[in-house]
């Protein structure tokens, strides 16, 4: 026999909250009120943190405008107030590109539901929940290992505002919530088989005043001095990870007058996975790289092997070329100059492997580097940009220009279908690179190595003038990730 959902207390509780929101729903046909601002905000959030065209299921989806917000594929709205759910089943039946499908049913057992999503959306939700744990884990059995599962509740700060706001009409009246910190939410979610990626806060001025609201929405949130003030809470989880079996790798080389460096490779990269294969991109060298290459290639037939002539100039585009004829389930940049030891690369295949990280970025600024390793400007601008990043990612990110990063082949194609929203003006790549990981909410890490002192050639950096570049992208990067 099937335990019932609640104890007595907990059923009272449902069937009042249910009686609630079906007067709200009921009671909005007529009545507006200043949340309108507040919603247009969420919205604004949302459309910003889910791309286009996925799979999406929002738990408590209200008249489900927020979830049609975020255009998605497959859209699934659930909600325990029937008048609710026949609210939103009217305003969406000639939804784009698809019809939405909303669903009556509780929060506490979605056990009816067969199919799993990319991302899952509870918006104001666990205020309101009887048991948050119980819900949390009633989406986990929804998830991919890729799901996302988005999380937004109001602040303790703003409970006695909003009460008054209540009173006089100005907000939809609710009953007693769950006041729920963001330690509270990463604490449960962990319970429940959630690892937190990251947590953030939202919206300091939920009224219509147009230019007042989007400086307090867009700009003075993001400050220290005002981030606690915010409304709202809101965190990404992912499911926690699980080791994947052996995958394959390919190890991206972009090679430009690096012919002294070519056997070092071939000698030192050592196989990971089920296989490993070499992609060397070479880039319009001045010395003998492409034949190099080419006689390696041939003396090592045990090692899958190819050579592609870059098609472009610049690292990000011979990186991109790399990728796309890359056949392995794991993608590799190894540096032709040597600077990142071959030998570090499996600790970064099992820290990807093992499900730790999902893009794993090289640090080269824990340990003490040989002598001509890094110039003092190089290094004082990785620390400028390492703070920028850190800052308008929300991700902890020590070193953004060590060449060695690692992704699975499945999220770089994610990261290049999207790359249009920050532009193509990475000469590096490594920030195209980061960025794009950022934006799907991808788990990024830091994996310290040590950085070694070049012994072949000459770096290929313009320094001043790639720096000019990286600033502008640093500057067009914030317009579009922290003050958006």
């Amino acid at each position: 026999m099937n335990s019932p959902l609640f104890d007595s207390a907990g059923q009272q509780y449902q069937q009042t909250r249910m009686a609630q929101w079906d007067k709200v729903a009921r009671m909005r046909d007529t009545w507006r009120g200043w949340g309108g601002a507040y919603h247009k905000r969420l919205k604004e959030i949302y459309r910003f943190l889910v791309s286009p065209g996925q799979r999406v299921l929002e738990i408590g989806s209200g008249y489900g405008e927020l979830l049609a917000s975020v255009r998605p594929a497959r859209g699934l709205g659930v909600d325990f107030s029937p008048e609710m759910t026949s609210r939103a089943v009217a305003r969406h039946l000639s939804s784009v590109p698809r019809p939405l499908e909303f669903v009556h049913a509780d929060a506490h057992d979605l056990s009816f539901l067969k199919e799993t999503f990319d991302v899952i959306i509870l918006s104001d939700l666990v205020n309101d929940a009887w048991d948050v744990q119980r819900v949390f884990e009633q989406i986990r059995p929804l998830c991919t290992p890729r799901t996302r599962v988005i999380v937004n509740v109001y602040s303790n700060l703003w409970q006695g505002v909003l009460s008054l706001a209540q009173r006089a009409r100005l907000a939809v009246p609710i009953l007693k919530q769950n006041w729920l910190t963001a330690d509270d939410l990463r604490g449960i979610l962990t319970l429940a088989g959630f690892e937190t990626i990251r947590d953030w806060r939202e919206i300091l001025f939920p009224l219509p005043i147009p230019l007042l609201a989007a400086f307090c929405n867009r700009v003075l949130v993001r400050l220290p001095i005002f981030r606690g003030l915010a409304l709202a809470n809101f965190l990404i989880a992912r499911p926690q990870p699980v080791p994947a079996e052996d995958p394959s790798v390919s190890v991206v080389v972009a090679a430009r007058n690096e012919a002294g460096n070519i056997r070092s490779i071939f000698e030192r990269t050592p196989p990971m996975g089920r296989a490993t294969e070499l992609i060397f991109v070479e880039g319009h060298s001045k010395d003998d790289t492409y034949a190099v290459i080419e006689r390696e290639i041939a003396l090592h037939p045990a090692t899958p092997s190819r050579v592609l002539r870059q098609p472009g100039i610049g690292k990000a585009d011979a990186i991109r070329a790399g990728f796309d004829a890359a056949t392995g389930d794991i993608l590799m940049i190894l540096d032709a100059d040597l600077t990142v030891p071959p030998e570090d690369l499996p600790r970064f295949y099992e820290a990807l492997r093992s499900g730790r990280g999902e893009f794993v970025n090289g640090v080269r600024l824990v340990y003490p580097m040989e002598k001509q390793a890094m110039q003092g400007l190089n290094f004082l601008g990785n620390k400028f940009f390492s703070w920028a990043f850190t800052s308008l990612l929300g991700q902890p990110i020590k070193d953004t220009l060590c060449g060695t990063k690692v992704l699975w082949k499945k999220d770089y194609e994610r990261i290049a279908a999207n790359r249009s929203y920050f532009g193509d003006f990475d000469p590096f790549g490594d920030f195209d690179l980061i960025f794009g990981a950022a934006k799907l909410n991808l788990k990024i890490v830091d994996l310290p190595i040590r950085y070694r002192e070049r012994t072949y050639g000459a770096t290929n950096i313009s320094r001043w003038k790639h720096g000019l570049l990286l600033i502008r992208m640093v500057w067009y990067a914030a317009r579009r990730i922290k003050f958006v």
